[in-house]
């Protein structure tokens, strides 16, 4: 099966701020098939959102490469939805202006099919009635919806989340969990996810990337063979608990895997 995202010998590096280099990652290979939601977990500071940098384009590795339906990664591409751990809505535009900015911004207007494209995903997100209201008139959960419908209107094949429930209540956050998944039924698209909670990476994925400690690299894959559609019932199963005691000992590991 062709791979959608596909990182190779990936090593990436950066300056600090008093002039000395510090190796994010190291020697990453990881491969993800169409429409596969795919988890990253790890220690703070081992890489994870520098993955997804990667994979948007945003940056450059230092050695080794990304490629994305087997093209090299040179740029930012359309094909890339992404939500940051923050909603970064714009305070002075609606909610349904906020959803197709990026099309404003990128070609100064906006057409009537995107506008009701972001209409349906209002709707879709479960905020049909708030077309209207500014961002400070939303809950925190409400705003990361408007993130999300903001990233699904130019239908990317690929998602790339950054925490984007970490910022919420405990409540707020299951909730939210269970709304991606609602909306990855609807849509699929291959998702690649940054958390630190085994939680919801096991509710999410097919599959979690345990990354070790700075230098960053692929310690454990770990396939989740709970049946879909998950729902509020996977939470109380054996199996569920089972692994999220098996991935935590992995994660918190003070021995991290070498590659």
């Amino acid at each position: 099966m062709q791979h959608v995202i596909d990182l190779n010998a990936v090593t990436q590096t950066f300056v600090s701020s008093d002039g000395s280099p510090v190796t994010a990652l190291q020697g990453v290979d990881l491969h993800l098939r169409r429409h596969e939601f795919v988890s990253l977990i790890g220690p703070s500071g081992c890489g994870k959102s520098t993955i997804l940098r990667l994979i948007a384009g945003l940056i450059k590795p230092s050695q080794g490469e990304v490629r994305i339906f087997d093209l090299p990664v040179t740029e930012p591409r359309d094909e890339i939805g992404m939500v940051f751990q923050k909603p970064t809505l714009l305070p002075w535009l609606s909610v349904l202006d906020n959803i197709t900015f990026p099309m404003r911004h990128k070609y100064g207007h906006v057409e009537m099919k995107e506008e009701a494209r972001a209409k349906q995903l209002l709707d879709m997100v479960g905020l049909k009635d708030f077309g209207h209201k500014q961002p400070h008139e939303l809950s925190g959960g409400m705003q990361q919806r408007v993130s999300i419908a903001r990233s699904l209107l130019h239908d990317p094949d690929i998602l790339l989340m950054d925490e984007p429930f970490s910022a919420l209540d405990a409540l707020t956050r299951d909730e939210m969990s269970f709304e991606l998944l609602r909306i990855w039924n609807e849509r699929p698209k291959t998702v690649v996810f940054v958390t630190h909670s085994i939680q919801e990476a096991l509710l999410l994925s097919d599959r979690i990337v345990v990354m070790s400690a700075r230098p960053g690299r692929v310690a454990d894959i770990i396939d989740v063979p709970l049946p879909r559609p998950r729902s509020l019932a996977t939470l109380a199963d054996p199996v569920f608990h089972e692994m999220a005691n098996e991935i935590r000992v992995k994660v918190f590991s003070k021995h991290p895997a070498h590659a």
